[in-house]
């Protein structure tokens, strides 16, 4: 455990050294009658998803993120919403439990309420013919993991620009 608290705080302690506000964007001010936007996550990586958290909310705190770890539950998730509900981007892992990120695209072309939110694969996987078969399946980029910080900052940002 103390282990895990030192890990933390060295984790923290390098976020706060590489997190710069971004110069070119005003902060946004939320109204009181304003709902705060969502982006639905298909990510069954913990650590991936800790660490998209507590970046997101140095970045831009008025997205709610939600995460899903089964490809199929993000499918079955996106049903049960209401129109006004529905998220204002879907970043999907292309490796998921179920169904994989080309699978959900698959999936999601037949929803034409969904065909209007962008859709983002990100992966660690390099490989061409993913990335040409998401592009294909409607996804608007496909996105290589950053291994940095900072450059994770940056892919959250580019994320937050299609909402």
């Amino acid at each position: 455990m103390a282990c895990n608290n030192i890990g933390n705080a060295y984790l923290r302690d390098i976020l706060s050294v590489n997190i710069v506000p971004h110069r070119l964007q005003e902060p946004k001010l939320k109204s009181a009658n304003q709902v705060s936007k969502s982006i639905v996550f298909g990510e069954d990586d913990l650590d991936d998803e800790e660490l998209l958290r507590e970046l997101f909310s140095s970045v831009d705190a008025s997205f709610s993120l939600i995460f899903i770890n089964n490809g199929q539950q993000v499918i079955d998730f996106l049903n049960t919403l209401d129109d006004s509900q529905l998220p204002c981007l879907i970043v999907l892992d292309y490796n998921m439990p179920e169904l994989n990120g080309a699978d959900i695209l698959h999936e999601l072309k037949k929803l034409d309420r969904c065909k209007h939110i962008p859709k983002i694969i990100w992966s660690t996987s390099q490989t061409e013919s993913y990335r040409s078969k998401c592009l294909e399946l409607g996804a608007n980029d496909y996105v290589i993991k950053p291994s940095k910080v900072n450059e994770l900052i940056d892919t959250i940002k580019y994320m937050i620009s299609f909402c």
